[in-house]
């Protein structure tokens, strides 16, 4: 590890250094660097949202620590692992292919997809590593951005992350890559990308006694010391994989009139659109695997058995393709066009193919098989949606700004859908300050998913007859950015909403639940001081159906100053802490996370001690992550049953911003 450690730091200089002697003025640098904007697209219709260009080296080595996906996130431990969001807020509903939802934090998706606008060729790379030989965990990405011209421009994306785990049986390999393009002219728009992924993670099903976390000398007859490595798992011979593809394809006509504008003591044209003609493609797929080898292990850690009594094989595929096409009438083209107002209609189709049932149910079962609770699932399955729908935007205003989209199911699967959705933004002048002000709302009534409401695999399978989920939540948010806080509210009642129960089944509760969350985000500074601090209260008027920690608390307590004017340096330490609560559990051969009435977890407080550094356009940390085990905040560092967090774990990174 020295020796990594040796030529990631040299590395690092060299590239500095170089990148240092290139420049001939710090003032030419920076108007290069000023040149560069970076965007993200939102459906329905491709709109531009303008998004950071990844170059902040505050709080950059918290990345590399699974729990810190979230204030409070319940993990299988590892670097790529399985996780869930225990802020309820943030969660997204489940998706169309559930197994995915579980791996949503590490593998790539329109929602994390970039474009840059840049002068000249740029990559973003970077590498973290940590661990010894047995838990060595390692991650490089790289993102590449170039233009041909002022208006065209070409992207690729690289994601390699490999991890053995501080914990026997738990290795994640993902590979995910990418491709991407956009072009921005006066009447033609055209913005695009495929990404590709493939996830591999190792199943241990859990560690076979919490002792061994909790009281070690119990359990190993008096000795205290532990090689977690060693642990007994319940799995050993088990993976998931999730591999899938995205192709995003979204271009826009613009009509419109040349406007003579004087540009200093001359006058050129400008394009003035007026309408606009869209058109998205979206196609995706993706499949699952689950292989079990271990038959012994296999009767031991589930109770049925309905395809296969000497190994598990699933597979599970999808895919979709949407096609949207939206007419517009477009902001500000006149002085009295104070919004934009756009039509559009959607048809997807999505097919899925799971395990085949080879067994003859005509004869009498082996005693190893369980008989299946209903007749048949089809092996494969189509579904046809179409909506209609409509958005109104103004995002051009100085005080308020506002976007509505409204969408209504008329044929197919979506048949009775509805889904609307509108957010309000405004700023208002308050004491020398600026108060800004955010409020949401949203309603829906959709189907549950397919593959909640059927599916067959070798230990589980369901037939469900389930009604659609009515949403109905409404928060805001307030920021005052010169006393550094944000506060934010949000409630939001759910009827019919499906989980998965103490059998990791999914089930559908036939009453309505209410969540409220209330969010406190404060931030101090005093000289080279620095307080972040971020308290969230939640709570749900059913604790069976939607288990939360009541309270969950990020705070971190850094020093920032420069050395020398040239080289940034963060040094402090941050900690997670939510309170205890029935926690959910994880079910590996579905990757589905689902509620327990037995164990709690929580009331434990997860600390890092960091530095960040940032020299020129090189950023690069050192980290003890958990550095407070053993010292002090007790032994119950369990994340859900079975599954402790990491051990105090020693880590480095190095990002670079090359300009090409």
């Amino acid at each position: 590890m020295m020796k990594r450690i040796s030529i990631i730091f040299l590395s690092g200089i060299i590239s500095t250094s170089s990148l240092s002697a290139q420049e001939p003025t710090a003032k030419k640098s920076s108007q290069v660097s000023q040149k560069i904007s970076s965007w993200r697209i939102i459906s329905p219709l491709g709109e531009r949202v303008e998004a950071e260009v990844d170059t902040c080296f505050l709080n950059y080595g918290q990345r590399s620590v699974p729990s810190e996906r979230s204030i409070a996130y319940a993990t299988t431990g590892n670097l790529g692992g399985e996780g869930y969001n225990l802020i309820y807020f943030e969660r997204d509903a489940a998706s169309d292919f559930f197994f995915r939802d579980a791996l949503q934090a590490w593998i790539p998706s329109a929602a994390t997809q970039r474009f840059y606008n840049t002068r000249i060729p740029m990559t973003l790379a970077s590498y973290n590593f940590g661990g010894g030989k047995e838990t060595a965990q390692d991650r490089l990405k790289a993102d590449f951005s170039g233009n041909i011209n002022s208006r065209a421009q070409v992207g690729a994306m690289l994601d390699y992350l490999y991890s053995k785990g501080s914990y026997n049986y738990q290795a994640t390999k993902h590979l995910s890559w990418g491709l991407s393009g956009s072009y921005i002219g006066d009447r033609f728009e055209f913005q695009g990308f495929l990404q590709h992924y493939n996830a591999v993670n190792k199943e241990n099903g859990g560690i076979t006694d919490d002792r061994y976390i909790t009281d070690p000398a119990e359990i190993q007859g008096g000795s205290t010391s532990v090689d977690y490595k060693t642990i007994p798992t319940r799995l050993s011979n088990a993976h998931n994989r999730v591999a899938g593809t995205q192709v995003y394809l979204n271009s826009r006509y613009k009509l419109g009139f040349y406007k003579d504008v004087l540009d200093g003591d001359s006058v050129k044209q400008e394009y003035v659109p007026v309408s606009s003609f869209t058109w998205t493609l979206d196609y995706k797929n993706a499949r699952h695997t689950f292989r079990n080898q271990n038959a012994n292990e296999a009767r031991e850690f589930w109770e049925n058995t309905y395809l296969n009594p000497l190994e598990t094989n699933d597979q599970t595929k999808y895919h979709t393709i949407r096609n949207t096409f939206g007419v517009s009438l477009l902001e500000g083209f006149h002085k009295y066009a104070k919004a934009g107002l756009a039509a559009f209609i959607t048809h997807e189709y999505r097919h899925y193919t799971q395990t085949a049932d080879t067994v003859d149910r005509a004869q009498p079962l082996p005693e190893t098989l369980t008989p299946l609770p209903f007749a048949n699932i089809p092996t494969t399955n189509g579904e046809n949606y179409v909506w209609v729908g409509a958005q109104l935007t103004r995002r051009q205003g100085r005080i308020l700004n506002y976007d509505a989209t409204g969408r209504i199911g008329i044929i197919g699967e979506a048949a009775g859908e509805v889904s609307l959705n509108g957010n309000i933004y405004t700023h208002i002048p308050l004491f020398g300050d600026t108060l800004n002000v955010t409020a949401y709302g949203d309603f829906s009534n959709t189907n549950v998913p397919y593959l909640l409401k059927h599916f067959i695999g070798n230990h589980f399978a369901w037939d469900n007859d389930f009604g659609k989920t009515r949403r109905l939540r409404a928060g805001g948010r307030i920021n005052l950015p010169r006393t550094s806080t944000t506060i934010s509210a949000g409630v939001e009642n759910v009827q019919n909403l499906v989980y998965f129960n103490e059998q990791a089944l999914p089930t559908q509760c036939g009453s309505s639940v209410q969540v409220f969350s209330a969010s406190l985000e404060q931030n101090f500074e005093f000289g080279i001081f620095n307080w972040q601090n971020r308290l969230t209260y939640q709570t749900s008027s059913d604790d069976y159906v939607v288990p939360l920690p009541k309270l969950a608390v990020y705070s971190n307590m850094f020093i920032k100053f420069k050395v020398a004017n040239v080289l940034d340096v963060q040094f402090g330490v941050d900690c997670d802490y939510y309170t205890r609560y029935k926690s959910v559990a994880y079910q590996p051969a579905t990757m589905s996370f689902y509620n327990q009435r037995e164990a709690e977890c929580g009331n434990y407080p997860f600390v890092n001690a960091y530095m960040n550094f940032k020299l020129s356009k090189t950023r690069f940390y050192v980290m003890f992550s958990h550095v407070n085990q053993g010292l002090f905040g007790g032994d119950n560092w369990f994340s859900m049953p079975g599954y402790p967090l990491n051990p105090r774990r020693f880590q480095l990174g190095l990002s670079i911003d090359f300009a090409n």
